[in-house]
């Protein structure tokens, strides 16, 4: 396959134009805020029933994003193998990217009599995402030299942000000039997700059509295509497991790393349902959020270069742990003080991701099967996920409904991986005095 072919690799950039969508239109603005409107609508107190249960509404939206992760760690390791394998992975990447992107459409059908359709193309939105992505980031490596990758998913993710917001921004007209259109505030919420599905599945056919296939002769199977990735994850457990350094971060970054997540995919239903901060309030603060991150993530790595990726974590997480006491002290209904709690998580949430991942490239022992162990990596947040909106989900239902302890919980999460970053510092230094 020829490296730094520019029409591969614009191809390549414009699928982050295409998906980036549903992360920020779906995930965090739109979405959980219709459906907590939708499913407040036939009882106050948020009860419905689904698949003959009752459960908090707040809770079940956790309880099915857990089973789509679930679902997305299960399949990762398959798919990446199929990935590795160097076979039409156009192909499945056109298959997840279908599937989310038409859940996305079809959720413009989900009202307040049918749950169903708006819990099950949710999970299935989910998966078809997280899905692409594998296929979408194994291709990186194929069509650019190493030397290019920064930069070149440094442009991926520039377009994603910019096509985002510019959807989002017609979000807003819909929602925020909806007389104008003759619609009703429920009926801008859902052709936003009517959107989504044509926007994603429109922009990716260029994608689609342009990244390449690689002929026969270039593929590689090793065992077989549907077990190699769970070899690959044991091979790799038991390399992590003589790597005291890597191991000591891995656990640290499995608690913090389960904090973060759930806040990330809950914060706009808290808002919403918990602290009752109007839709138009939530939106704004959301984006903040996302114009936050950015320089927070700068800041973070300016941080690292002078006292090391393990101490900046460890600062980044205790902020965590304020900002879940300041979440859970926080008046209902005031709204100013909910902007200051989204310049906060904006502040430090893209940066703690970045290092992150940053930093377990750096702890990786050297080897050329730098897939598997970020296949490992991906798998462990993936589980940490589900972990976390389970969590989540049952101390709501627990506590009849209240998130606010919920999110107390959360600070637990990070004091443990406060506590066992510390211990990788030390284990850093012993090893570096050897």
């Amino acid at each position: 396959m020829e490296n730094g072919n520019k029409k591969i690799v614009n191809a390549w950039c414009m699928y982050d134009w295409a998906n980036s969508v549903y992360n920020l239109v779906i995930v965090s603005t739109m979405y959980p805020a219709y459906y907590e409107s939708v499913t407040r609508d036939e009882n106050d107190k948020g009860i419905v029933n689904f698949l003959g249960h009752d459960f908090i509404n707040t809770a079940l939206y956790n309880y099915a994003l857990g089973v789509a992760f679930l679902v997305v760690a299960l399949l990762s390791p398959i798919l990446s193998a199929i990935a590795d394998y160097k076979g039409n992975k156009r192909l499945f990447m056109r298959f997840f990217a279908t599937m989310g992107s038409v859940s996305c459409s079809f959720l413009y059908f989900f009202k307040a009599n049918n749950l169903e359709i708006g819990i099950v193309f949710m999970i299935l939105a989910c998966i078809g995402f997280w899905g692409s992505m594998v296929f979408y980031n194994s291709y990186l490596p194929e069509i650019a030299e190493p030397k290019e990758h920064d930069r070149i998913s440094a442009r991926g993710f520039t377009l994603g942000y910019i096509g985002s917001v510019l959807l989002q921004l017609i979000c807003f007209v819909l929602l925020f000039k909806k007389e104008w259109f003759g619609i009703s505030t429920g009926e801008a919420l859902r052709l936003s997700f009517l959107l989504v599905g044509v926007w994603w599945l429109g922009f990716a056919q260029y994608p689609l059509a342009v990244l390449p296939i690689s002929p026969k002769k270039e593929r590689q199977l090793k065992h077989n295509v549907w077990a190699n990735g769970f070899f690959e994850l044991k091979k790799v457990w038991f390399a992590v497991m003589n790597l005291p350094v890597l191991k000591r971060f891995l656990i640290a970054f499995f608690f913090y790393n389960m904090g973060v997540q759930t806040i990330m995919l809950s914060a706009s239903l808290y808002g919403k349902s918990e602290l009752a901060i109007p839709v138009n309030n939530l939106i704004t603060a959301i984006l903040l959020i996302q114009l936050v991150a950015i320089p927070g993530a700068l800041m973070m790595a300016k941080l690292s270069a002078r006292i090391g990726n393990i101490k900046t974590l460890m600062f980044v997480v205790a902020f965590w742990i304020g900002i879940c006491y300041f979440g859970y002290t926080l008046p209902r209904g005031d709204v100013n003080q909910f902007y200051i709690l989204a310049i906060c998580v904006g502040f430090v949430m893209g940066g703690i991701q970045s290092l992150s991942r940053s930093t377990f490239a750096k702890l990786m022992p050297e080897t050329k099967d730098t897939a598997s162990f970020f296949s490992f990596y991906d798998v462990t947040e993936k589980v940490a996920i589900v972990i976390g909106l389970f969590g989540f989900g049952f101390i709501t239902e627990l506590f009849n409904g209240s998130q606010r302890t919920s999110v107390l919980s959360l600070a637990v999460l990070f004091t443990i991986g406060l506590v066992l970053l510390y211990n990788t510092l030390l284990a850093q230094k012993q090893e570096r005095n050897f």
